[in-house]
């Protein structure tokens, strides 16, 4: 059996997916003693290949130990794709949105699919039926809203988000969570109504830690989950590991 380890280091958290084949079978948020855990999940699970998508700066050791008990592959511009990526400057697309384009040609490899991921930005990232990333969006996200009205007013809060809010606030922080979630959720189906009207037979794929804020309140049909990064990680470190 295949036991695949999907790592993913984003600007807010660093977590992990454990694969037997290709089922999800553990889901792990890392602490600060990123070394001991990861023994402890090798340990555990005794992962045959490995993978890491990471987009901030970590301990080299890491790696290292991945190299040791594993057929270890760290994501970057020049792996192998399910799909190809003829853009200006490949090298500058991020790994999480490598992966979750990977998720997305993999499950639907005949139809043209918008991919939109939830975390610090919001990404939109598009590849058509013939298996080509050709771009997408990139705007600020969730928390990153709430902190820029905090920080750049003299008065206004930084108040938490909230899945239960008035449309119409009737206070200072409903009337930022209205402003914020409701608005993002207007732009996310602004441009999946945008997609539509240029590409038929589109499939929207929504996921993210986020997601949870959002998904009410989207009248675009689209499927979503949150394991759809991890699901890509597996597809491409079976890609790039015998």
């Amino acid at each position: 059996m295949r036991v695949t380890l999907c790592l993913d280091f984003g600007n807010t958290r660093l977590k992990c997916a454990v694969f037997h084949d290709q089922h999800l079978i553990e889901l792990r948020v890392l602490s600060s003693d990123l070394l001991s855990d990861l023994q402890g999940i090798i340990d555990t699970f005794q992962p045959t290949h490995s993978i890491l998508s990471s987009v901030i700066n970590h301990d080299v050791a890491l790696e290292e130990l991945l190299q040791k008990h594993t057929q270890f592959h760290r994501l970057n511009h020049l792996s192998q794709l399910p799909f190809s990526t003829p853009v200006g400057k490949p090298s500058t697309i991020g790994a999480d949105r490598l992966a979750i384009c990977a998720a997305a040609t993999d499950r639907f490899p005949h139809l043209h699919c918008l991919s939109i991921g939830l975390g610090t930005c919001i990404t939109y990232n598009f590849t058509d039926k013939y298996h080509q990333f050709l771009g997408g969006s990139i705007s600020p996200g969730l928390q990153m809203r709430f902190k820029a009205m905090h920080e750049q007013t003299a008065l206004l809060p930084l108040v938490p988000a909230q899945h239960d809010f008035p449309l119409i606030g009737y206070d200072t922080n409903t009337n930022l969570q209205s402003g914020v979630i409701l608005g993002m959720s207007k732009e996310i189906d602004g441009f999946i109504d945008a997609f539509k009207e240029k590409y038929h037979h589109l499939q929207v794929l929504l996921t993210g830690g986020d997601m949870s804020f959002f998904f009410p309140h989207l009248r675009n049909q689209l499927i979503a989950d949150p394991n759809l990064l991890y699901q890509g990680l597996e597809v491409i470190c079976r890609l790039n590991t015998r």
